[in-house]
């Protein structure tokens, strides 16, 4: 089986099971990209025309708010990524994406899946999810800083996303989590 296809196998076991024939149209469509150690892969004022599977290594979406960089998500081995705004309406993005690591990307693009999903009413029901998931991944994110402690918000992403505390700089923590770099220091010192 080539390296495309099984792309396309764990994108769908993370989205909605698809069969042989959607897979392989999947597959046919994805675009591997390279991405070196702090290079955007998505800039500010492009227009994001892929939804990004991170098969090797780490990114991060980020903007900046009064100079201030503010991070957004984390993707790591087996994750999606996707801003929404832009690639559904194809405009330019505030949003920036990064390489925290040497990092492979498989996109799926804009045009080919638009086109798919005009064809294929299982993988509109995928584009579907990838929406919903996205929202739903958003809401979770804004109730755990409406309602959550900074220890409450740290030990969430300790808990689901380890990889993250191990692999991503304690400022991009901090930012994330929107915190100071000296409140999330006494919030692990207090784990200690």
């Amino acid at each position: 089986m080539d390296q495309k296809k099984l792309i396309a196998r764990s994108i769908a076991r993370l989205i909605a099971p698809l069969s042989e024939a959607a897979l392989n149209e999947l597959a046919k469509i994805l675009v591997c990209t390279e991405v070196k150690k702090n290079q955007l892969f998505l800039k500010e004022g492009e227009v994001s025309k892929q939804i990004g599977y991170v098969s090797k290594g780490i990114i991060r979406q980020f903007y900046y708010k009064n100079n201030k960089d503010i991070t957004e998500h984390f993707a790591y081995e087996d994750g999606l990524f996707l801003c929404i705004q832009s690639f559904i309406e194809q405009k330019p993005t505030r949003v920036m994406v990064e390489a925290l690591e040497n990092t492979v990307v498989y996109g799926i693009p804009y045009e080919p899946l638009m086109e798919l999903i005009a064809q294929d009413k299982e993988l509109e029901f995928f584009y579907r999810r990838v929406l919903e998931m996205s929202l739903i991944l958003s809401q979770m994110k804004t109730d755990s800083l409406r309602f959550e402690t900074a220890n409450e918000r740290y030990n969430r992403l300790l808990r689901e996303h380890p990889e993250v505390i191990r692999r991503v700089p304690l400022s991009h923590i901090a930012s994330y989590l929107l915190m100071t770099p000296e409140t999330l220091s006494r919030v692990r010192a207090n784990l200690s």
